[in-house]
């Protein structure tokens, strides 16, 4: 098929190599505008715009997509369909009209579950066992299209956002070479999506990571699952930034919530369930990221402190 591919960051890498890989004419590749990033605000080029340069395609990074403009170019390059895995910006009606097929897009949830901008985190935030792909047909709405395939992947119990991220983009690329071709053959039949089933997922925020320790601690260590790597949950300590890349339940205590439990090696939390969440991986204000036991050798906690 001859498709024009949208998509920005590293999620979306795998789909555009294997369309290449598939023999699809891929025409042009959409992706967000080179951005500042890091402590130095370096400007920095979406790692699709790297990746499809490398493979010699047509990058176009418009700012919106709403002036013409855009509408003009994929127009001129006349696509059968237009690709979508994470591209970061709304597409107009305008658009979503224009190929033969219209705009399909790779989801990395099973919708309606967790519809929105950050289905790979609240997944596990929400304690899911099983999430997956989901190939849709894009409509004006957020995420409320008709579904053209599906595929179901286990949520391991201690895996993080990065390592189900990763995961997920494999099964998408897969997914998507499997449904194009049936697609362009008219064997598929959409399936309506049940909006009474829909759940959310709205982007995540910094803020967002703040452990609140009346909290059941399942629910934190889930937390802090689905925010690592980014952008990391985190507690205070003497009015400092401890980030918390890693945890583990550790046993039932009779503390306040917030309460430090530590012997000098691991350091333990009471949490609203009266269970102790542990802390195996964190990062201090201006460190590097370390175990629980190197950060408590530099570090004097005590038990009974309060965090948070």
């Amino acid at each position: 098929m001859k498709i024009v591919f949208m998509g920005t960051p590293e999620f979306a890498i795998p789909c555009l190599e294997a369309l290449k890989n598939a023999g699809h004419e891929l025409l042009a590749v959409f992706t967000q505008p080179d951005k500042p990033k890091g402590r130095k605000l370096e400007i920095c080029p979406p790692p699709v715009k790297v990746k499809a340069m490398e493979m010699g395609l047509p990058v176009y990074q418009p700012a919106t997509l709403k002036d013409g403009e855009a509408l003009n170019i994929l127009k001129q390059l006349n696509p059968e369909i237009i690709v979508v895995a994470a591209y970061g910006k709304i597409l107009p009606k305008e658009i979503l009209e224009l190929p033969k097929f219209g705009c399909v897009n790779v989801h990395a949830s099973l919708l309606p579950r967790h519809r929105g901008a950050s289905p790979i985190q609240w997944a596990i935030i929400s304690g899911d066992k099983k999430t997956g792909i989901t190939i849709m047909q894009m409509d004006e709405g957020m995420d409320t299209g008709d579904i053209l395939n599906t595929a179901a992947i286990d949520i391991y119990p201690d895996e993080d956002a990065q390592s189900l991220h990763d995961r997920l983009s494999i099964l998408g690329a897969e997914l998507l070479c499997k449904t194009l071709p049936k697609l362009e053959s008219g064997l598929i039949t959409p399936q309506k999506q049940d909006d009474n089933k829909a759940t959310y997922a709205p982007i995540i925020n910094r803020e967002m990571g703040k452990l609140d320790f009346t909290r059941p601690a399942m629910e934190l260590y889930n937390l802090i699952r689905g925010f690592n790597p980014w952008p990391a949950a985190f507690t205070t300590i003497s009015g400092k930034r401890l980030k918390i890349y890693k945890s583990s339940l550790g046993g039932t205590t009779k503390f306040k919530p917030g309460t430090a439990v530590t012997d000098g090696q691991r350091l333990k939390v009471a949490c609203g369930d009266g269970v102790l969440l542990e802390f195996l991986e964190v990062q201090p204000e201006g460190s590097k990221r370390m175990t629980a036991a190197e950060y408590l050798r530099g570090h004097s906690i005590n038990t009974g402190e309060k965090l948070g």
